[in-house]
């Protein structure tokens, strides 16, 4: 499996309308979307899952109000139950024979949210539109619980991937090796928890991500009172104790966690470790807070040939996502 800083052929998206997803601010999130793509689209072409033709047109009509180029945009008409593509579509890797789809099954985070039916059938979409053999290993597996640093080093945590809700019956020895099987990853770093609110189970592209294949980026929590702040320190702790295959310590590079996002009473996990890494540009969830710019400088510094762009996602979060869950590079061939 490439690692996202490697070279994209296109973006892979489904236009927000499942109103149980964002109750109360459906819409306000397709602007959000907009903009991701306007950004996306200097660099690579996005494809985009519509449910049927009126959707479409409604697309259509918002992009080009803001100007983007739409040959830049391959619309779909395959419905979708809901957005989330990182978990629900396909996860493409690099074979000798050409570039094939891994077809995860998915059951919506441990079978929270039916239906999922829909969402299951993108990657065979995918597959047949591509071209592409498609690879289905049988088990329960989400985008956003693994990152991988495109050398065979893979990052991910026990309360997502050894929770009961997804494959009972695997040991975390079978679960590496399924991993091993699919994705040619040889080495591991399994991290602890996630960060309070994310219904996940703690998916690692909240947490900690890879920004080159020796150095992670990790969010940590200052407040010693706040929930996340041991739970992230025990993560910390981990990946400063984490060594590559050849016995070399990472370069750990933290990210602050925002202030508390709270609606209906309700805290979001909100978290700057969710940008999604596109071809000419680094797309950073922002939640008006003062440390929205510390985040964004530390990760100008790791991108340097990427611009950063800082995207409200206030609104956005309240899905229980951000970036990264949104999206699904398909690197080049």
């Amino acid at each position: 499996m490439p690692a996202e800083w490697e070279p994209h052929e296109a973006t892979w998206l489904a236009w927000p309308h499942n109103e149980e997803s964002w109750p109360g601010k459906l819409e306000k999130i397709a602007p959000v979307y907009v903009e991701m793509i306007r950004h996306l689209t200097t660099g690579e072409h996005v494809h985009l899952s519509v449910n049927d033709g009126k959707m479409e047109d409604l697309a259509r009509e918002m992009l080009a109000k803001e100007k983007i180029d739409l040959s830049r945009v391959i619309f779909h008409q395959w419905p979708t139950n809901d957005s989330w593509m990182r978990d629900c579509g396909p996860l493409f890797v690099r074979r000798a024979q050409g570039m094939a789809i891994i077809n995860w099954e998915f059951n919506k985070w441990g079978g929270k949210y039916p239906p999922w039916d829909l969402d299951n059938q993108i990657p065979q979409k995918v597959a047949d539109y591509l071209g592409l053999q498609m690879f289905s290993p049988g088990i329960v597996m989400e985008g956003g619980s693994i990152d991988v640093n495109g050398e065979g080093i893979l990052m991910t945590t026990e309360s997502c991937l050894l929770n009961k809700n997804r494959n009972p019956h695997l040991s975390k020895k079978e679960i590496e090796n399924f991993l091993i099987d699919s994705l040619g990853v040889s080495h591991f770093i399994w991290l602890g928890e996630g960060i309070v609110g994310d219904d996940t189970d703690g998916h690692i592209d909240d947490l900690s991500r890879f920004a080159s294949p020796d150095t992670i980026v990790t969010v940590v929590e200052e407040d010693p009172a706040d929930p996340n702040f041991k739970p992230l320190q025990d993560n910390l702790d981990r990946l400063q104790k984490a060594r590559s295959p050849d016995r070399k310590p990472f370069r750990i590079v933290t990210l602050p966690m925002p202030a508390p996002v709270v609606y209906e009473g309700q805290r979001l996990p909100a978290s700057y470790a969710n940008f999604y890494i596109g071809n000419k540009v680094v797309l950073v969830p922002t939640y008006r807070d003062p440390k929205d710019s510390t985040a964004l400088e530390t990760l100008k510094q790791l991108f340097s040939t990427r611009s950063v762009v800082g995207i409200d996602s206030t609104d956005l979060v309240w899905g229980l996502g951000a970036f990264h869950c949104l999206t699904q590079q398909q690197p080049a061939r």
